[in-house]
């Protein structure tokens, strides 16, 4: 692995030549002589240091022979340089340091006893002659043996970074440079190291190299515990941005990629919404996240972008927040748009009953799954059934309200459905844990912290070095993609979403209007009888045209909508806050047909009225059990917000209008003979 400085040399092919090179020059001489000298060279400097000992030693004896106070002096000094050496070995490789000081601890010692008493005295002579070569030698071997003509990169580049790293041991080889990448493969030292202690070291790789945290990965032999890649990418090549660069398939099928962005090493970012029975890839679910200013919505619009260019699918948005802000122009090009929690609900009921209605359709076709085929009209003449994209944005709202997508999650896929829920922070205080589990792929911006990181990206992700709380907000639109069809490689690379404009936006919903599906008969009869007149009435509440959006509300249905606002005298339904008190209407309160967009103001003794006589229709209507759903359709109308019905409701259980049922949200109507 490079560093900025390296106390090793590569034992690679550039340094073999680079040796080669200097043992080859010349020689000052022609024969053979010369050429000998010549490659002795490198070698002298160890014999040159012995033989200088010994000449030294003639005049120290002379100067100190015998004399006790140059013992004290000399034997000091022989100490100090042993520990100095040490000392200065510490940046080095553990044997090189040892080597070093046992030389200088050797040869200081004997020249310390030869000045005392003589080079020639007693055995000092013959360590003289076996121990100079000896050490003269080893070090020679040690040169030889740095030079290997035969490697293959399997040495280790860098002992001391990893030594620093708690990767002591560790084998660096292969190394891979590329622009601006650099691979090496690793071996662990075999029962000492696996791979979970190289992801923990990664972010002191990254600190050691002085690169981002999010710099170095790694890449896990999937065959091995002690084998893998780690990738260093010292320079942030995203931040340039890139243009968007049109649909990658116009009028293409939903089944084709979607091109979102653009990875780190240049690829295409891509993702598939629906499976393929052919490559076992499962129909997706997904998990967007990240902190406010992340870029999340940037992102959402590339997908949407490109679902909404395909001939065979068609996109159901919900956003109770933002409303208009993060769909904006594209609201009309979807089949719906839900822009208030009481549509959200709708939608969410409607995914519901259409889940098995759609799912029964293909089986009675033969599909196990949802495939392009089944968009196709049949052999009758009848429509196929496109494939379905249900986007929620600003999903916490809608989970804080009682949504729950556990179910659709779990049971969407082989309808040919796919389940999109975006959200800041997927703790489990906003979202239950099964229905994280269920959405599968995850698509994570910058968030806060490393625990929130853990909220959306897989372990293996985050294992093989994805970091998103080191992009925090400051990076819009980087992310990490962990979903279906994606090589599990690549989930930890750094990713960016293109930067579509608002004209590209509203050249997708002119541009390909044609292509573009209408619901089909299945679907939409499913949603009629689930949903009602917030679904039929879609288009109209959005402001928009939308395919189908005239079909009658299903049958028996029953409309309670109070009559028209006109009846009331001078109030606005736009200018009054639904929580606070009211004036009273001059009109009368009544239940009347008429159409369920339109909203009147109402007083909350007034509206708790309207509640009890809702109720009374719906038990003369044959009902057993109601919830907030059947209310919210017509309570929505003057202003009455989900948390208002669900405190009515309650009222009405502690009365004994309404009894609790083993179903979540659902209660039993007591009759009301029973409550006299």
């Amino acid at each position: 692995m490079a560093r900025k400085t390296s106390k090793h040399t590569s034992t690679g092919p550039g340094a073999e030549q680079r040796h080669e090179e200097q043992l080859q020059g010349s020689a000052g001489r022609g024969d053979l002589t010369g050429y000998v000298l010549h490659r002795a060279k490198p070698h002298l400097p160890p014999w040159l240091t012995a033989a200088g000992i010994g000449v030294v030693s003639l005049p120290a004896h002379w100067q100190w022979g015998g004399s006790a106070a140059a013992g004290v002096g000399l034997t000091l000094a022989s100490v100090a340089l042993s520990g100095a050496t040490w000392w200065a070995g510490r940046t080095t490789s553990s044997q090189r340091r040892l080597h070093s000081a046992v030389t200088v601890a050797a040869g200081s010692a004997w020249l310390t006893a030869a000045a005392l008493a003589g080079p020639a005295s007693g055995p000092l002579a013959d360590l003289y002659l076996m121990g100079a070569p000896t050490l003269a030698l080893s070090w020679n071997i040690r040169m030889v043996m740095r030079r290997n003509p035969d490697a293959t990169g399997t040495e280790s580049v860098d002992k001391g970074l990893l030594e620093k790293v708690g990767l002591a041991k560790t084998l660096l080889k292969g190394a891979k440079v590329e622009p601006n990448r650099v691979t090496v493969g690793y071996q662990l030292p075999p029962g000492e190291l696996v791979n979970d202690d190289v992801a923990k070291a990664l972010v002191r790789i990254a600190g050691a190299l002085d690169v981002a945290p999010n710099a170095v990965r790694m890449r896990p032999d999937p065959e091995s515990a002690g084998r893998g890649e780690i990738i260093v990418v010292p320079q942030d090549v995203l931040k340039d941005g890139s243009t968007w660069p049109g649909p990658s398939a116009p009028g293409g099928s939903i089944a084709e990629p979607l091109n979102v962005g653009f990875y780190e090493h240049g690829d295409p970012l891509l993702m598939w919404m629906s499976g393929d029975p052919a490559v076992s890839r499962n129909a997706m679910h997904l998990l967007i996240m990240g902190m406010t200013g992340s870029g999340k919505s940037v992102s959402a619009l590339n997908a949407l972008a490109e679902i909404l260019t395909r001939r065979d699918a068609i996109v159901w948005g919900s956003d109770p927040v933002k409303v208009t802000q993060t769909f904006g122009p594209l609201i009309g090009a979807m089949d719906w748009a839900a822009l208030d929690m009481a549509s959200t609900e709708a939608m969410v009921s409607a995914l519901e009953a259409v889940i098995p209605a759609r799912t029964a359709w293909l089986a009675a076709h033969g599909y196990n799954q949802w495939v392009p085929e089944a968009a196709e009209p049949r052999a009758d003449g009848s429509p196929g059934v496109p494939y379905l994209v249900a986007w929620f944005e600003e999903a916490a709202k809608s989970l804080r309200e009682g949504l729950d997508f556990t179910g659709i999650a779990q049971e969407a896929r082989s309808a040919g459905v796919s389940l999109v829920v975006s959200m800041q922070r997927a703790s489990g205080y906003q979202m239950p844990t099964d229905t994280r589990a269920s959405l599968g792929s995850s698509w994570c911006h910058g968030v806060r912290d490393h625990t929130d990181a853990g909220f959306a990206l897989p372990e293996e992700a985050i294992d093989a070095g994805a970091r998103p709380e080191a992009w925090k907000d400051k990076k819009p639109g980087y992310a990490y993609l962990a979903a279906n069809g994606i090589d599990q490689d690549e989930w930890a690379t750094p990713t960016r979403s293109h930067n579509i404009t608002a004209d590209d936006l509203t050249a997708i919903v002119a541009d390909y209007a044609a292509v573009r599906p209408t619901i089909d008969p299945v679907t939409a009869k499913a949603a009629a009888a689930a949903a009602g007149k917030l679904f039929t009435d879609r288009a109209a509440r959005t402001g928009h045209t939308a395919p189908n959006a005239s079909l009658p509300a299903p049958a028996g249905g029953k409309d309670l909508t109070p009559v028209h606002e006109d009846d009331f005298d001078g109030i606005d339904a736009d200018d009054f806050d639904p929580e606070e008190e009211l004036p009273t209407p001059a009109g009368t309160l009544q239940l009347a047909n008429q159409p369920a967009t339109e909203r009147i103001a109402v007083s909350p003794s007034e509206a708790r009225e309207v509640m009890v006589r809702l109720l009374e229709q719906f038990e003369r209507d044959g009902m057993e059990t109601v919830g907030p759903k059947e209310f919210m359709a017509y309570c929505d109308q003057f202003g009455r917000k989900r948390g208002w019905v669900s405190g009515e409701i309650a009222r009405m259980v502690l009365e004994g209008r309404l009894a609790e049922t083993a179903d979540t949200g659902r209660y039993r109507i007591v009759p009301q003979l029973a409550t006299v």
